[in-house]
Parts: C-alpha cells; sequence; structure tokens
C-alpha cells in the first residue's frame, strides 16, 4: 500500500524553503513557521481552502511565500529553545486559523513517547484523509538524520514495504523518504511527535 499527497512546488523546490527567510532568527528557526505556511499552501490548493494563504495560490513563488512566512512568524516565533512542544504548534497554528477565521479545522497530538505502532496509525489515518502530518523530531541518535533534528517538517506520504511504514516527507524545499520505525526510535528520552489536522 502506497499514498503519496499531491504536493506543490515553489520556483523548483519542493514546498517552501527556511534557507530562502532573510529574517535571522527565521532564517536560523524559522521551521515551525515554515511547516504551517506549507500546512496552509497545501489546504488551500488541495481543500479549496484559499482563505488560508492571503497570495496567489495558483501562482507560488518565493517572494510571496517569504513574504507570508513574516505573517506566520508572530504565531510561530522563533525562541531560545525552538518551538520545541506539539501544544506550542498546535497552539500558534491555531491561534493564526482563528484569525483568518476558520473554525473548521480541530487539531490532535500524538507525542514521541507513543509507540510506532501507534505513529504509524496516526500517520496512515491522515494520509488517507488527504491531509499532510506536522513532525516535530527533537534528538536523533544516529548522524544520518542530523538535519532534521530539533527540526518540524511534513509528512506527505506513506508507503508499506516489507520492512515496515516508510514515509515521505519535505522540508528544505527536497523530499526525502525514511524509514518510519527508524526515525520515530531517536534513543532519546526527550521527544517530538505529532499534529494531526482534522476537519
Amino acid at each position: 500500500m502506497k499514498k503519496i499527497l499531491p504536493y506543490f512546488t515553489i520556483d523548483g523546490a519542493v514546498g517552501g524553503n527556511q534557507d530562502w527567510f532573510t529574517n535571522v532568527v527565521m532564517h536560523i528557526g524559522g521551521c515551525a513557521a515554515a511547516t504551517a505556511c506549507d500546512c496552509c499552501i497545501y489546504l488551500a490548493l488541495h481543500k479549496g481552502m484559499t482563505h488560508f494563504y492571503p497570495y496567489n495560490v495558483h501562482e507560488l513563488n518565493r517572494k510571496d511565500y517569504v513574504d507570508f512566512s513574516m505573517k506566520m512568524k508572530p504565531y510561530l516565533r522563533p525562541r531560545v529553545n525552538g518551538v520545541n512542544r506539539l501544544y506550542m504548534f498546535r497552539e500558534g497554528f491555531g491561534k493564526y486559523l482563528e484569525d483568518i477565521g476558520e473554525s473548521r479545522i480541530i487539531m490532535e497530538e500524538l507525542p514521541g513517547e507513543e509507540s510506532f505502532e501507534a505513529a504509524e496509525r496516526f500517520i496512515k489515518k491522515q494520509i488517507d484523509a488527504g491531509m499532510p502530518v506536522p513532525y516535530l523530531m527533537l534528538r536523533h541518535k544516529k548522524a544520518y538524520y542530523k538535519d532534521f533534528v530539533w527540526h518540524w517538517f511534513l509528512c506527505y506520504g506513506y508507503e508499506e514495504r516489507p520492512d515496515g511504514m516508510w514515509i515521505r516527507v519535505a522540508t528544505y524545499g527536497e523530499s526525502a523518504d525514511f524509514s518510519l520505525r527508524d526515525l520515530w526510535d531517536t534513543g532519546y528520552d526527550e521527544k517530538g511527535g505529532l499534529i494531526g489536522l482534522n476537519e
């Protein structure tokens, strides 16, 4: 079984790219805001929620994306330890949705302390419903994932393989496929988790 949601590109990049941000703190710590921006563009494009994105969603470009990130910044502002708790994303993004008059989206959390099997069910349910999944990873024992440490990114697909579920994620304008079991087993007590977006 494989399901990859239709994503979007901006000037050749897969989704947005935090490296485009010219604001210093956003360039360093704007991953939560970027993930929220990508959620909004996806929902505007594929769920008809055009009010989520204040620009022309059918003519996506880098300038508008960077401008949008600065609109999202007050809601998911970079801070000393980052947006390092699920509730911070849920509350910040929830306030943005409230301010644009959106009440249909309900968010739920799946903490990183939950089992791999719970994460697998959670992601499958969300993707099957046509919803991408904001994912927070704080630390990981494997250097292979160094670009995803203390980082928010967006999961937009999965594939059930003989060795378990693999997920497709987007961040920094690129996509990557990871074994969910391997990614979820960080080896640390301090974990991140997943956010579910539900209509």
